[in-house]
């Protein structure tokens, strides 16, 4: 196995450690470190891509690991801020991240559907011998679903640690944050259909 391919397995191996820390109520800052582990997994999305092709070690096994990895980092992350409850510091009701639930709800199944549509795709190419490396459609999707995830696991910790929902100051910040985060989940979901179809 080659650096590449160990550095997507490091990526796979993050994902139980982001998860217990986001869930580790009983951990100080806990959602801040699991935010912290979740971005270093995404980093090596990028490191061990760049590596294969800076040295010419792309290798069948990178091209189906890679997607893999990246599909179950990516719903592990939505399942989390869907069904997790964040427990505030002061002066509100516990709630997951994406709030109403529904629409956390909704765009994991388009998120899934896709990545099973997709993988389906790969695996029939596989029985022909060929095989099916993310294309840039794929890549920006990745991007955006990252850049989505990492918002709503800051903005995890922050309601949880310092929110107060007796603050017109925090109220209206609330407000502003759950906009940006409906805006980046839209976009996010809109590229994942767009990358479906290209």
């Amino acid at each position: 196995m080659n650096l590449p391919n160990k550095i997507t397995c490091v990526r796979l191996a993050l994902i139980p450690i982001f998860v217990f820390f986001y869930m580790a109520d009983f951990i100080p800052y806990g959602k801040l470190v699991a935010t912290i582990v979740f971005a270093a997994a995404c980093l090596t999305d990028f490191i061990d891509g760049k590596i294969a092709r800076s040295r010419g070690l792309v290798t069948n096994l990178g091209k189906f690991l890679d997607p893999i990895a990246d599909k179950v980092l990516v719903m592990a992350g939505l399942l989390l801020l869907i069904a997790y409850p964040i427990v505030p510091n002061v002066g509100t009701e516990v709630a997951p991240a994406i709030m109403p639930q529904y629409v956390g709800i909704i765009a994991a199944i388009i998120i899934l559907a896709r990545e099973l549509i997709i993988s389906a795709f790969r695996q029939v190419a596989a029985t022909k011998n060929v095989v099916l490396a993310a294309d840039m459609y794929g890549k920006v999707k990745a991007v955006f679903q990252f850049i989505t995830l990492i918002f709503y696991f800051v903005y995890a910790f922050v309601i949880e640690e310092f929110y107060n929902a007796g603050s017109q100051a925090w109220l209206t910040a609330n407000t502003v944050l759950n906009i940006i985060g409906y805006v980046l989940l839209a976009v996010t979901v809109i590229m994942t259909i767009v990358s479906a179809w290209k």
